[in-house]
């Protein structure tokens, strides 16, 4: 599914128009993207939590040339499934 589809299928579910939908839908990523630079962690209790994991730096290969290269120290975004989301799909 792709973002035009779940905003679609968002508008139905929610009987909204799909302009709201997608109004509503990138509130969403835009919150939950701000929190996360601000070090935050977005829990929605019954979905799953959102939040940065550091990534230490560490040592690669150029798959190409096998050269070994430095991998930098970085955040990442990490999403954690909650248990009615697990139970849904499984």
């Amino acid at each position: 599914m792709n973002k035009t589809e779940l905003i679609n299928q968002i508008a139905e579910k929610a009987d909204l128009t799909k302009k709201d939908s997608e109004k509503a839908l990138n509130a969403l990523i835009e919150t939950v993207t701000e929190a996360l630079k601000a070090g935050d962690e977005v829990q929605l209790v019954g979905f799953g939590s959102f939040q940065v994991k550091p990534r230490a730096a560490r040592e690669g290969r150029n798959p190409k040339t096998g050269e070994a290269l430095k991998i930098a120290a970085s955040n990442v975004p990490s999403f954690k499934a909650g248990k009615t989301l697990k139970e849904a799909v499984n």
